[in-house]
């Protein structure tokens, strides 16, 4: 988990544990603080087990790691396409939209 939970709480905890966070990402906030709630509310150790899907899906959405799977597979599935002679070179890759299609 990237959060640290200390082992004692004093001040010098409290202002420096939100300098390292998602909330100013924009992206990931909502997970976050789901998450983060969530592990407030069942604490560090417990909130772990049952917490395990809001964190699963924070670290997604902060690592994007399945997003680079699935662009990986389909950069392997147009160059094996290609190499089959199913694609040509001018239709590697798909036709973008029109302009002024959205």
């Amino acid at each position: 988990m990237s959060n640290v939970v200390p082992y004692f709480r004093s001040p010098f905890t409290d202002l420096t544990g939100s300098l390292i966070n998602h909330q100013t990402y924009g992206r990931c906030e909502d997970f976050e603080m789901r998450m983060m709630n969530c592990l407030e509310a069942y604490g560090a150790e417990r909130g772990v087990k049952k917490c395990k899907d809001l964190i699963d899906d924070f670290h997604e959405c902060s690592s994007r790691k399945k997003q680079m799977m699935r662009i990986q597979a389909m950069k392997a599935e147009r160059d094996r396409q290609y190499k089959a002679g199913e694609r040509t070179k001018a239709e590697y890759y798909a036709e973008p939209p029109k302009i002024d299609a959205y």
